[in-house]
């Protein structure tokens, strides 16, 4: 997001933390009525468009919101999203991203609030691995042209693989992101969760490849180097390809950088001088 909607965005971001933060609203059910509200506006493509319209008055389109949403959940999230379609929006997808990401976060708030919040971000990225190394697996999960039948075969299958093995919550991401992809890939819409996740605690997430297995004292001096660039705590994923050919791949966000360990340090020692 770019300009009106990151704005926009951040102003719904502080809105969902003061409610939590001082009513004793159900946060579970919070973020399935907004990812209820998801559905409809990536559904509904004429009414996302009337409530981003910069020619009608905020009011306007907040009363609208009342109208449609008052008899379908709470008032909580009624206000919540009354609140963002008075804001200014770049586009209209925007919106419906913007209120997909508060469902998340409103899951991952309970994750939090109930100390899981570790492992919910754990079982993101270890499903995340198992997804990327199962073309049968990938290919079962992403099937185009679904019908009910489809898609209620994946939750299933969703459930049957997390199951006993992961969090309510993290099934409850899973399962929502493999109903309604919205047009992302399943590869694309779990590192976005991790990412999500991950910016709870302001840290941020730093994906590392290597052809072998890094030693302890490899990654703790990486991991330092990147807390250090970045201003915050990073979190390092280890995952292992060998076909890196001896170096390694850190990915943070949309940072991508390549070269051997060694290579990799002095870069950081570098931005960092800078």
């Amino acid at each position: 997001m770019t300009g009106a909607s990151r704005e926009a965005q951040d102003a719904a971001r502080e809105r969902l933390d003061a409610l939590v933060d001082s009513t004793g609203v159900d946060v579970s059910v919070l973020a399935g009525e907004l990812a209820a509200v998801t559905a409809l506006l990536d559904r509904e493509v004429a009414l996302r468009r009337v409530l981003t319209d910069p020619a009608q008055s905020g009011e306007a389109k907040a009363e609208l919101v009342g109208r449609l949403l008052t008899s379908q959940v709470g008032g909580e999230t009624v206000d919540l999203v009354s609140g963002m379609v008075r804001s200014r929006w770049s586009a209209s997808r925007d919106l419906v991203d913007a209120v997909e990401e508060l469902a998340e976060a409103a899951d991952l708030i309970v994750a939090e609030r109930d100390g899981s919040l570790d492992s919910v971000e754990d079982e993101l990225f270890r499903f995340r691995r198992i997804v990327a190394t199962s073309t049968e697996l990938r290919s079962a999960l992403t099937v185009k042209n679904r019908d009910e039948r489809a898609v209620a075969a994946q939750t299933a299958l969703v459930r049957q693989l997390l199951g006993g093995r992961a969090s309510e919550i993290t099934v409850r991401l899973v399962v929502r992101l493999v109903e309604n992809p919205r047009g992302r890939s399943l590869d694309s819409g779990l590192d976005a969760l991790a990412v999500l996740a991950a910016a709870r605690r302001n840290r941020s997430i730093a994906v590392v490849t290597s052809a072998v297995p890094l030693s302890d004292a490899q990654r703790d001096r990486l991991g330092v180097a990147l807390s250090r660039l970045y201003g915050r705590q990073v979190q390092l994923n280890l995952d292992v390809d060998p076909t890196v050919l001896g170096g390694i791949s850190v990915r943070i966000g949309d940072d991508v950088i390549h070269g051997t360990i060694g290579d990799r340090l002095e870069e950081v020692t570098r931005r960092m001088a800078g």
